[in-house]
């Protein structure tokens, strides 16, 4: 059987591969005094609050199971609207917003929508790899351009227009990113559009991380920037519904026809349980439970980061917002006879049993010293790694 070129070009997922050894390890050592703590995998350990769990119950029981439009419940397009009204004072016309089935089918809307074979396509290293695959699974080219702490890992619009070439057919961009938790400065997010947009290019910007913002500075959606920037959205993380498999896109409303023609042959519809359960997540109950747990994750995060600096982690930038932290392990790995992340990563696992992902996922930009670690775990849980990690490396 002969399969794709375009499969080449996809590399494993590493996260997934370190997930599956922890998995086994934890095994064995279930019932140990030190079981498996796993701080490699971005998933809340909230679930969807009780609203969405009755909405979704009273979905089944009244049978209203049946395919939606393939670009969602209108209602909940509204719903989301209203969101954007009251959360960011913006007025996203609902017809504009397509319900997917997950981010990652917003993303691949998005390439497959925009992108021909050979088209190039800008982002920076480090950034979530699945992005990047999602490029070449369109034929196109992810071109990822070296970033570092002085700019908050993103990418700059002097960068954009250097790097800009023939080929090149937009930017895609996180904020906040993952596996950084670093957004990008609006001014400089509006610098980049201005760019791509004299150039005649797409501006794509994963906010699936928006709502989980804890700086005021940056917490702002791309949208605010005109009606021609692509956002992708999600009901994984600050909605708590990841296994759920819904997201949302925001297009320009020239784009919706041509998603719509898309997503009818690749998906039919998103969920339409996930889509009527997904109604609660903006009803007043649900928000302000929403509301207590960013609290928290804003908690964990105050309480790890200087935890991993005492250790002798150098944490560049202090993330502000999603739930992970982008640590250079180098001066550590010595300690545990390892001198790549990828290595003290599967150290850490056997040795202190706590399991994260090594830099070697999300790009190549000097990644071999850095661990992303994710804080999306109970407090108690990130202070019992933070006690192993002491008595491993004393």
């Amino acid at each position: 059987m002969q399969f794709a070129a375009r499969t080449d070009k996809i590399e494993p997922f590493y996260v997934m591969e370190i997930a599956k050894a922890a998995q086994a390890l934890a095994a064995q050592v279930a019932n140990g005094p030190e079981p498996m703590i796993f701080l490699n995998i971005g998933e809340p350990d909230f679930t969807a609050p009780p609203a969405v769990v009755h909405a979704a119950q009273a979905t089944v029981q009244a049978g209203a199971t049946q395919y939606t439009d393939a670009l969602g419940l209108m209602q909940l397009r509204q719903a989301i609207s209203q969101w954007y009204a009251s959360r960011f004072a913006l007025s996203i016309a609902p017809e504009r917003i397509v319900i997917t089935a997950g981010a990652s089918s917003a993303l691949q809307l998005a390439c497959l929508a925009l992108i021909n074979a050979g088209d190039e396509v800008l982002m920076p290293d480090p950034s979530y790899p699945c992005n990047r695959h999602f490029v070449s699974s369109a034929d196109g080219v992810a071109r990822l351009i070296p970033t570092d702490a002085t700019q908050r890992y993103q990418l700059s619009s002097a960068q954009v227009a250097k790097h800009w070439g023939e080929k090149t057919r937009g930017v895609l961009l996180a904020s906040p990113s993952n596996p950084t938790g670093t957004s990008i400065a609006p001014e400089e997010l509006a610098r980049i559009h201005q760019v791509v947009q004299a150039r005649g290019g797409f501006t794509i910007v994963d906010e699936i991380y928006l709502g989980l913002s804890y700086d005021e500075a940056f917490g702002r959606s791309a949208l605010a920037l005109g009606e021609d920037i692509i956002s992708i959205n999600s009901f994984s993380k600050y909605f708590n519904m990841t296994g759920w498999r819904l997201g949302w896109m925001v297009v320009p409303q020239a784009m919706v026809p041509v998603v719509e023609r898309l997503a009818q042959n690749l998906f039919i519809c998103p969920s339409t349980i996930a889509q009527h359960a997904a109604l609660a997540c903006f009803s007043a109950e649900s928000l302000a439970i929403y509301e207590q747990r960013r609290a928290e994750f804003k908690a964990r995060r105050d309480f790890f980061i200087p935890a991993l600096q005492e250790q002798g982690f150098h944490v560049p930038v202090v993330p502000d917002g999603a739930f992970y932290a982008w640590a250079d392990c180098s001066r550590l790995c010595s300690k545990l006879g390892v001198d790549n992340s990828w290595d003290f990563a599967y150290a850490l696992m056997d040795k202190a049993h706590l399991a994260v992902t090594p830099g070697r996922d999300f790009g190549s930009a000097d990644t071999a010293r850095y661990v992303r670690f994710s804080t999306a775990n109970a407090l108690p849980q990130l202070q019992e790694a933070v006690a192993r990690m002491r008595r491993l490396f004393a």
